[in-house]
């Protein structure tokens, strides 16, 4: 019930943050935009329009998640309120596991609704051609679905950072660091592999297995060319997001119950 509580009141707090709307209202921008820049190609307009509206939510669902989930502890401990909230008898655990789920529900909220629009923008595509509601590619959601359970290690990951640092900045520039290094896992194995200074492979190595592989969520090349995505892999993507969450909370939880707010 305390989790709850503390999901709850996370939530209001989440949508009623201006930089919410603003990324909200720049990434349905950028879906809509995807539809005018259709029209300058033949026969490949839906592929467009998925490609860029995927990838737009991706990274407007990325920077939510950054800014948002970066902003859980850190706003806590700059508006003092971190000791009312730790003077109760909540235990640090559950309210970092409630302030997760309300920042998790948020971006739920906000993928939906992007990923609404790409559906409508999809359907206005097939009928200005005279298609079919039904020709539009159902398999947007997959990919939406992959970039939610994406957008959660992300958010688990900032919320790490935001226990530790008390630096919004800081916190903000190494969760975009791990983003950005999640999706070239495989580069940063290739160059490890080739690298033979000791100095610079122990740590290429570290980051190579200690951040997630980001791109194992990336299904979008396979949707916009209608590749078949079994569900095997969907479920296996899933559970191997769910474990890197369930591995970082359980660090955040050790942090922030080792850390002195006096």
């Amino acid at each position: 019930m305390k989790v709850l509580t503390i999901a709850r009141n996370t939530f209001r707090e989440a949508i009623r943050d201006k930089i919410l709307y603003n990324l909200l209202f720049f990434a349905l921008l950028m879906i809509a935009a995807s539809l005018l820049l259709a029209t300058l190609t033949v026969g490949e307009q839906s592929k467009i329009i998925i490609d860029i509206g995927l990838a737009s939510i991706n990274v407007f669902g990325a920077l939510i998640a950054i800014f948002l989930g970066i902003g859980l502890i850190i706003k806590e401990i700059e508006k003092k309120t971190i000791y009312n909230i730790l003077a109760k008898p909540v235990p640090r655990y559950q309210f970092l596991i409630g302030k997760y789920i309300g920042l998790l529900i948020t971006i739920l909220v906000n993928i939906v609704i992007m990923g609404a629009g790409l559906y409508i923008i999809l359907i206005l595509n097939e009928l200005r051609w005279g298609h079919s509601i039904f020709d539009v590619n159902f398999d947007i959601w997959k990919a939406i679905y992959l970039i939610f359970i994406e957008l959660m290690v992300i958010t688990a990951i900032a919320l790490m950072f935001s226990t530790f640092s008390s630096s919004s900045t800081l916190s903000a520039i190494f969760t975009i660091a791990a983003y950005i290094i999640g999706h070239l896992t495989e580069e940063l194995k290739l160059i490890g592999d080739k690298v033979q200074d000791s100095l610079l492979k122990g740590p290429i190595t570290f980051f190579y297995y200690f951040l997630p592989n980001l791109d194992n969520f990336n299904i979008k090349g396979r949707v916009v060319h209608r590749l078949d995505v079994p569900s095997s892999y969907i479920a296996l993507v899933t559970v191997y997001g769910l474990f890197y969450v369930a591995v970082i909370l359980l660090l955040s939880g050790v942090i922030f119950q080792r850390r002195d707010f006096k």
